[in-house]
Parts: structure tokens; C-alpha cells; sequence
């Protein structure tokens, strides 16, 4: 009866191995090196890379403080926060990217307020809207379970010996937890170089302006243009690989255990 449950797993691997093999023999190495030198893939290699690294930055600046908070302070309504910070990593991004839209937007209330934010939605700007969005409930929720780990005698300690929050922070909850913060944000680096749905809807689809791989691959195969999709989609993957490698050698390394017995 055991060995029943190994059908679902050969279905599953079935599936990934399947659809990976089938984008890689759809170009030859040969051709994959030859559409890496058109400039349509080397725009949106460089976007991609860049907007997701300034997401990459700006999320931590704004989740890790936002964490802690969440960790260390009395916040009120704390379950329904929790709830308003996971909800972004739940729902469609396509419907992430109208909500940005409607809030920052020519007829949004931001829009009204500062309208030069509207004019600069359609651009890179925008791309780096919606990437940070997404990055930030990754690294948020990653944070905050990796400082509730820590015990709270460490925590004591370091304001007893005359540190302040943001010294204890940097030269003692940091260290303790800095594999979890940098698997947390390996993941939202990931998640950003895929983020397609809220870029759509935030940033538009125009060649050579606000085409991130995502928005390349879609562009092509509407255009019919089919190997160059699939080469986007083949960098993507690598991407996808790499940091996978880096996740999974974090975790092997092991998260020493700050909780106390």
C-alpha cells in the first residue's frame, strides 16, 4: 500500500521535469548563445536584474524595521496585521496591480496628492513598485518568525549591558538570524525576477522600456515570436536555479537554535 503513494510523486516530477526538458530542447546551446546577443533579451536581462536588486534593497529597508517592530513592540491589533501582511503573498497579481493602479493612479488619493507619481508609473518606476510590493511581504513574514526565534534573554541582555534597540538589532538579533533574513530574501529576489501580473497592470508591456524577462516572454509569444520567448523563459529558469542553489546551501548550513531550553 506504501508504494501507492509513489505514483503522485512520479506524476509530480513527471510534470516539472517534463515542462523543464521541453523548453530546454526547444533551442539548440548554439541558439541560445546567438539570441543572447539581441538586444531586445539584453534589455530585459538588465532590467530585470537591476529593478529587482533596487527592490531587493528598498524591501529590506522597509520590512526588516517592520518586522522587528512586529516582533519586539506592543502593536495593536497584531492578528489583523499579520493577516493585512500575508494577504499580498495570497493574492492574484493581477489584482495586486489594479489596487496599485487605483491607489496610485491620476484619480487615486496618492495620485491627487503627488501627481507626479501617476506620470511616472509607466516606466522602470513602476516596475520597481510592484517587484518591491511583492518582495516585501516575503522578507516581512521571513523576519518576523526568524526574530521570535531569538530569546528573549539575548534580547535583555544586550539593553542591559547598554545597547539600544537599533545597536541590539544590528550587533546582536542580526547575527544570531542572518541565515533566515538572507533565505527570506534570496526568495523575494526570486519572486521579483518573476513578478509579471502587478507589472503588467503597473508598468505596461512596452519593448525596450518596461520589458522585464516576464513581460518579454509574454510579448513574444504574442508576436509569434517563439524562440526568443523561449529563451527569456530559459534565463528565467537559470535564474531560478541559481538561487534555488543558494537557498538550499543556506539551509543546509543549519540555523543554530537561539531559543532558549
Amino acid at each position: 500500500m506504501a508504494k501507492l503513494t509513489l505514483l503522485p510523486l512520479a506524476i509530480l516530477l513527471f510534470l516539472i521535469v517534463g515542462s523543464l526538458c521541453s523548453l530546454f530542447t526547444q533551442l539548440s546551446f548554439s541558439h541560445l548563445i546567438q539570441l543572447l546577443s539581441d538586444s531586445e533579451i539584453q534589455f530585459a536581462l538588465m532590467l530585470s536584474v537591476t529593478t529587482a536588486l533596487i527592490s531587493l534593497l528598498l524591501a529590506c529597508i522597509i520590512s526588516l524595521p517592520a518586522a522587528w517592530a512586529m516582533a519586539r513592540l506592543h502593536v495593536p491589533g497584531k492578528r489583523i496585521i499579520n493577516i493585512l501582511l500575508d494577504l499580498p503573498m495570497v493574492m492574484p497579481p493581477l489584482v495586486v496591480g489594479i489596487g496599485l493602479l487605483l491607489l496610485l493612479g491620476q484619480s487615486g488619493p496618492l495620485g491627487k496628492v503627488a501627481p507626479m507619481i501617476s506620470q511616472w508609473l509607466f516606466s522602470p518606476f513602476g516596475i520597481v513598485i510592484a517587484q518591491t510590493y511583492v518582495a516585501c511581504s516575503i522578507i516581512t513574514r521571513s523576519a518576523y518568525a526568524a526574530f521570535t526565534s531569538i530569546a528573549p534573554a539575548y534580547v535583555h541582555t544586550a539593553y542591559n549591558l547598554g545597547l539600544t534597540p537599533l545597536k541590539a538589532l544590528c550587533l546582536v538579533e542580526i547575527p544570531l538570524v542572518w541565515r533566515s533574513l538572507l533565505s527570506g530574501c534570496v526568495l523575494a529576489m526570486s519572486r521579483a525576477l518573476g513578478e509579471f501580473g502587478a507589472t503588467l497592470m503597473l508598468a505596461g508591456a512596452t519593448r525596450m522600456k518596461t520589458e522585464t524577462l516576464p513581460i518579454a516572454v509574454y510579448l513574444n509569444i504574442a508576436s509569434g515570436d517563439f524562440s526568443l520567448a523561449v529563451g527569456c523563459a530559459l534565463l528565467l529558469i537559470l535564474f531560478a536555479v541559481f538561487l534555488l542553489l543558494i537557498l538550499h546551501l543556506l539551509q543546509q548550513k543549519g540555523i543554530p537554535d537561539v531559543k532558549s531550553e
